[in-house]
């Protein structure tokens, strides 16, 4: 049985009362000295962990941490007027992280198809005059980060649903058969997109077709990534997965298996969705097929 913290201070206070009172009692009863002080110890002892219950609520703390509400920007990111290209990212990756429009970064900085970039090289975030390519230092240890197409095995083509949803000339249909366990917010600190429960192991499929822009690690919050291109307004994006089954460059068909769902960025097996249009969030459950 749980009592309130006001009970037990109360009963601290009176107990500490009580004490007072029988040792008055006590020291004026014709009892001997040792047996007198023994009684006096235990009752003693009793207040204090009576007053030492009172200060607690009679519940350890619990912290659940979700990683993936972390994708929010600092305030010095958001103030940024440039980023330099750190190893396996894309300028696809960069514009997903500030929220930007990845052909306007492509415009700024005078970057043509296929957005080829390199490590140390600066990409401009906000309009300059000069609208050239800031060339990276030379070094034989860069490698470009966007790689020519792969040679890969053609992956077997799973249709988990014949459900679709034409929207933006796009036919959408769900990543996975989960359960939504988080919507969409309109509120940047907050859900980018949605959540959907899911089991380590279970299949990510792309929501339609396109071409992989991104897939690894390296997005705060995010977890093993995959980013796919659909076209020059829409791409979309599967975090928090255990495997990646996809690489950069690589056309994909809707419906396809690109992952599996895992835990990576986050506390818990679920696959993060997101659809960005001209780099901005949308909510998923507006392009998706009803359930």
């Amino acid at each position: 049985m749980f009592f309130s913290r006001d009970f037990w201070l109360i009963h601290s206070k009176t107990s500490t009362f009580s004490l007072k009172a029988n040792r008055s009692f006590l020291m004026s009863t014709r009892m001997p000295s040792l047996f007198r002080q023994i009684i006096l110890m235990c009752m003693a002892v009793s207040v204090l962990l009576v007053s030492g219950c009172a200060g607690k609520s009679g519940y350890a703390p619990v912290t659940s941490i979700d990683y993936s509400k972390s994708k929010t920007l600092s305030p010095r990111e958001k103030s940024a007027s440039h980023h330099v290209v750190s190893r396996g990212e894309t300028l696809y990756s960069i514009a997903w992280n500030y929220g930007k429009n990845f052909k306007h970064l492509a415009s700024i900085n005078g970057i043509k198809h296929p957005y080829t970039i390199y490590p140390g090289q600066k990409i401009n975030l906000k309009s300059t005059r000069n609208k050239g390519v800031s060339k990276p230092k030379k070094s034989n240890k860069n490698k470009v980060v966007e790689r020519s197409k792969p040679k890969v095995k053609k992956t077997p083509i799973v249709r988990h649903s014949n459900q679709q949803r034409s929207v933006g000339k796009i036919n959408w249909q769900w990543p996975t058969r989960g359960k939504v366990i988080g919507t969409f917010s309109s509120n940047a600190r907050f859900n980018k997109g949605i959540d959907i429960a899911g089991k380590l192991g279970e299949p990510v499929y792309s929501a339609a077709k396109g071409r992989v822009v991104f897939a690894g690690s390296g997005l705060r919050g995010y977890g093993k990534l995959v980013i796919i291109h659909h076209d020059d307004k829409y791409l979309s994006a599967y975090a928090h997965n255990n495997k990646l089954l996809v690489k950069e460059n690589q056309v994909i068909k809707a419906g396809q298996k690109i992952a599996e769902i895992g835990s990576t960025g986050t506390n818990r097996p679920k696959l993060h969705f997101e659809i960005r249009k001209d780099g901005k969030p949308v909510d998923p459950l507006r392009y998706l097929p009803k359930r």
